[in-house]
């Protein structure tokens, strides 16, 4: 008699053909900011590679949030992809995941407003659509603290962001990423120009939907003419607080986004479901319309747990799930889902900056002995 229940089990750890990639399952490590690139040049090092070797498990890992240029940046000791420098430093990276089996895309990351003026070019103001501060604390060399007050961007300097989206694609390329993800969730810049609490502008990028989506859409064709759209995800977070970005009437504004992004032929849309690392009934949406309207990979992510993948990628109401938190504390976390084994205690201590501590030490599963 068929075992129902195994056969549901089994579709989480089987391999899966994203475009033309071919991953180790359907579980895939969320990006998440660690804090450990070399503090200066904000380039990746020795530790990051043996970190993301770790977890090369994993059927595809979306590696932490690189900023896409120093005005970018919002949190201290974030890697950037900019740089030779930071080329080089990915370059660790990417060979250690393919050595060890992986599959890794680059996060691409411009904050916005969400950063501080110790960490902009000359000490400026952090750049946004409008000139509204967030109620939200970046992470800076002393520690936590408020965000600077930002400046509304000139419509001239659009132009030079969507350019810089397009060289650090490039950049990731050379670095020997096999994909990238656009961020354009979590209140970052592009999340700060779709959402209408914080893009109160009167220009070509504000006001409609089709206005506040313009700018999301111009990064995606830039880059998709540097990478074939089948090596190139986004990830959107429609309802999420994160860093005090809302909109009044998130699903008309989210299913205009997605059905763009799929006449465009992108590989997945990686949705954030309720708040960013909380609650998942936030607020009412309904995410299945997401799915419906995408014609690429539909990507869950938020407080999934072992049960929760196993339903919903054997139901099809998602091709793969993400996991951030777990992966930290579990380097092996695959193998501990697929044997449903104990997971270890996460170290909250040691989330952001240090060392190896809470990053590298953290133990696998002994052998079973035969």
């Amino acid at each position: 008699m068929l075992d129902v229940a195994a056969t549901a089990e089994a579709a989480l750890f089987q391999p899966f053909v994203l475009g033309d990639l071919t991953l180790r399952n359907c579980i895939v490590m969320a990006p998440l900011t660690r804090n450990r690139a070399i503090g200066g040049g904000e380039a990746p090092n020795e530790l990051m590679a043996e970190y993301y070797r770790q977890r090369a498990g994993a059927g595809l890992i979306v590696s932490e949030a690189s900023q896409i240029s120093q005005q970018g940046q919002g949190y201290v000791f974030t890697p950037g992809i900019f740089t030779d420098e930071q080329v080089r430093g990915w370059r660790l990276v990417t060979d250690a995941v393919h050595q060890a089996g992986g599959t890794i895309f680059i996060q691409l990351w411009h904050v916005g407003r969400v950063s501080h003026v110790s960490l902009q070019p000359g000490g400026g103001a952090p750049v946004a659509p409008s000139a509204i501060r967030a109620n939200t604390k970046t992470f800076i060399e002393t520690g936590f603290v408020d965000v600077s007050e930002p400046r509304a961007l000139e419509l001239s300097e659009i132009p030079g962001i969507v350019a810089d989206y397009a060289k650090a694609a490039a950049n990731a390329l050379a670095a020997g990423f096999d994909g990238v993800e656009i961020h354009a969730a979590n209140g970052y810049l592009l999340d700060q120009f779709q959402k209408d609490g914080a893009n109160h502008r009167t220009d070509a990028y504000g006001g409609s939907i089709e206005n506040r989506c313009r700018l999301t859409l111009e990064v995606v064709d830039a880059i998709t003419k540097i990478l074939p759209p089948g090596r190139v995800g986004i990830r959107l977070s429609p309802v999420s607080p994160a860093n005090d970005a809302l909109d009044s009437h998130p699903q008309p504004l989210f299913d205009h986004l997605v059905r763009e992004l799929s006449r465009r032929k992108l590989l997945y849309i990686h949705v954030i479901e309720g708040a960013t690392g909380g609650a998942r009934d936030v607020a009412p949406f309904d995410f299945a319309a997401l799915r419906k309207s995408f014609s690429g990979a539909y990507m869950a992510n938020n407080g999934y747990d072992r049960e929760m993948a196993i339903s919903v990628v054997a139901s099809g109401a998602a091709d793969l799930v993400a996991f951030g938190r777990p992966f930290i504390a579990n380097p092996d976390l695959v193998e501990r889902l697929r044997l449903d084994a104990p997971l270890n205690e996460l170290d909250r201590a040691t989330l952001y900056g240090g060392g190896a501590e809470g990053y590298t030490d953290y133990p696998a599963l002994e052998p079973c002995e035969s």
